[in-house]
């Protein structure tokens, strides 16, 4: 462990004098210049931290900054430097740190007052950490709070124009056109009319800033609402003209509001007030809330007024930072949402309705919740027990809990038991939120998805078509293409009742189940259920329970769940068609004479009698 000597400084006053330790096992370059670099190296301290209510410096370091110890710090003696003795005492009652900012201002190295087993002078630890991250994770820590950032389009809302509703119109009356399946073409001719009746709704609202209320002609007018602009905070006050149907989680409303053509037809997600009174219920901040969207900034910042029109979620001095905005086609980032040291990724989580455009490094915390489809396949929000954004405020709140259990039990005990003696490597592991956010298994909604084709690629504006509404088309001359829109990420949208297609190899098992319930002409059900944070699935088929698994998370239930569904009717096939057949062998494995060489069930399954059916 090498050494040297350094004066310390809070301000312009000099406190003392200490002997600084760097660590053999830390990497980290030396946290304070040299005596090679100066005359007379020097720590120059420019505040205390604010005081921790319940947590220790040494365990927010270690959650937003695991084993980032520089160094150690060792006074003189107590008599000869009784300022630092007296820093150190306000430091280790309080819960404060020292804070000096090094660099160019980007990096803060706090000093850590630490109880000692044998010293009986001040002691420190110096860990570093990002500039101003310190502060709010602290403030969240002791309040129990995390982060959770929202995707705007087909997460929580689905919005549409004039122009948008007509393109979409268009489009799939060119593919009604070429539809022969009469399933598919009543499925189509369904979702062709509920864009029908909105863009009416809309059309009404452009011309006369009014609807129909009902039936008997009675109308509903526009309502000024004052709107004071984020932009730039420039605090300027507009009026938008706003309708709001709540029974029918509907807002229209006119970005800019001298633009009748910027007029927007909004469908909000069902459930969305129930996760919105979870993150502020009784007046407690469960958590703090971000945006993160690829749409353009003041659509983006409309939208979210109408989530959240009180400002309960955002404060509006908060609203321009907490707003992110990222260029259509580009990956987003925790980092780039918390830029300004709001929060450390490790205590966030998103949600969203597409995981690919998140960084692979952020995916782990992302909640992949199905796309909003309320003109494809509007029964999908009411199809499960629970509603889609209820199940994401379920999601989070075992997130939150799964989390400070582990701070609360593991971390802030052991931290307690740490002292200056013991080295970086003793300090307990931190919690982060992917640990507790559960993948799931795509669930192919087979009864939706046996009549309909696949979707557009988005049922409303979206990303850079945004730019394209509010600021005007590059050449009003092209033709609309017939052909569904891409995905900004370059693919095709995948169907509203998968998740986001990235487990195709894992589902196999899964897929076979559902064809066999497909031929079987039966229903396959995977109900799941949660305790103390194991997941339990039975697969049911027309009612009868084939198969059931356990694991940590659904995906691996449920996966278990469908092996263990397919041995089971392999052996009940075996056993139906041996006295037959005269096969031998028993057993219920997939190798089985009822399987062929890919491990699905022989065809024969569909030609069974309907005894083996039921």
């Amino acid at each position: 462990m090498g050494t040297s000597a350094m004066m310390v400084y809070h301000g312009d006053v000099c406190l003392g004098e200490v002997d600084v330790f760097s660590f053999p096992s830390s990497s980290s370059p030396f946290p304070f210049p040299s005596e090679r670099e100066k005359e007379k190296g020097e720590i120059r301290i420019s505040h205390l931290s604010p005081p921790s209510e319940r947590c220790p410096p040494l365990a927010v370091l270690q959650t937003i900054s695991p084993f980032c110890v520089r160094c150690k710090l060792q006074a003189k003696s107590i008599t000869t430097h009784p300022h630092l003795h007296h820093l150190y005492l306000t430091c280790f009652q309080e819960f404060k740190s020292a804070v000096v900012v090094v660099g160019d201002g980007t990096e803060e190295v706090h000093l850590v007052a630490m109880p000692s087993k044998v010293e009986k002078v001040s002691c420190f630890w110096c860990c570093s950490v990002k500039a101003g991250l310190y502060a709010s994770c602290m403030a969240m820590l002791n309040l129990r709070c995390l982060s959770i950032v929202f995707d705007l389009d087909e997460t929580l809302i689905v919005a549409n124009t004039m122009k948008s509703f007509d393109d979409r119109i268009d489009a799939l009356s060119r593919k009604i056109d070429a539809e022969d399946d009469p399933f598919r073409l009543s499925g189509m001719s369904s979702e062709i009319k509920r864009y029908i009746e909105d863009r009416d709704l809309l059309r009404h609202f452009v011309d006369s800033d009014s609807v129909p209320a009902d039936n008997t002609g009675r109308l509903l007018t526009v309502q000024n609402e004052e709107v004071v602009t984020a932009n730039n905070n420039d605090g300027k006050v507009i009026y938008r003209p706003v309708i709001r149907l709540p029974e029918k989680n509907v807002v229209l409303t006119r970005i800019i509001p001298d633009n009748r053509d910027t007029s927007v037809f909004v469908r909000l997600r069902p459930a969305w007030e129930d996760l919105r009174s979870y993150l502020t219920a009784k007046g407690r901040k469960r958590f703090e809330v971000y945006v993160c969207t690829m749409a353009e900034r003041d659509y983006a910042l409309e939208m979210w007024r109408l989530l959240d029109p009180e400002f309960n979620l955002i404060s509006s001095k908060q609203l321009s930072a907490r707003v992110v905005c990222v260029k259509a086609g580009s990956k987003k980032s925790l980092q780039n949402v918390f830029e300004e040291g709001g929060c450390h990724p490790k205590m966030a989580m998103v949600i969203d309705d597409r995981l690919a455009v998140w960084e692979d490094k952020d995916q782990p915390r992302v909640h992949v919740v199905p796309a909003f489809t309320p003109y494809y396949a509007p029964q999908a929000e009411t199809a499960n027990a629970l509603p889609v954004l209820c199940v994401a405020r379920n999601v989070a709140c075992n997130v939150r809990g799964g989390f400070f259990k582990e701070f609360d039990e593991n971390l802030l005990r052991k931290v307690f038991e740490v002292c200056y003696e013991n080295d970086v490597v003793d300090l307990p592991y931190s919690p982060d939120v992917s640990d507790y956010l559960l993948s799931e298994v795509p669930s192919n909604n087979t009864a939706t998805n046996a009549v309909l084709p696949p979707p557009l690629a988005h049922e409303g504006i979206y990303g850079a078509e945004v730019e394209r509404v509010l600021n005007g088309p590059p050449d009003d001359r092209q033709t609309p293409s017939t052909r569904p829109p891409e995905d900004e990420t370059g693919v095709n949208r995948a169907p509203a009742g998968n998740r986001n297609g990235q487990f195709d190899g894992p589902t196999l098992y899964i897929s076979v189940v559902q064809e066999i319930a497909r031929r079987c002409e039966s229903k396959v059900e995977f109900r799941s259920t949660v305790k103390n944070l194991h997941f339990s699935v039975e697969v049911l088929l027309s009612t009868e329970k084939v198969g059931i698994g356990m694991g940590r998370t659904r995906e691996e239930a449920q996966l278990q769940a469908a092996e263990n569904a397919l041995r089971n009717l392999a052996s009940s096939y075996v056993a139906f068609v041996d006295p037959i057949t005269g096969a031998g062998g028993g057993g219920g494995g997939l190798t089985n004479n009822g399987t062929n060489d890919n491990g699905f069930l022989d065809d024969a399954v569909a030609d069974a009698p309907s005894s083996f059916h039921q």
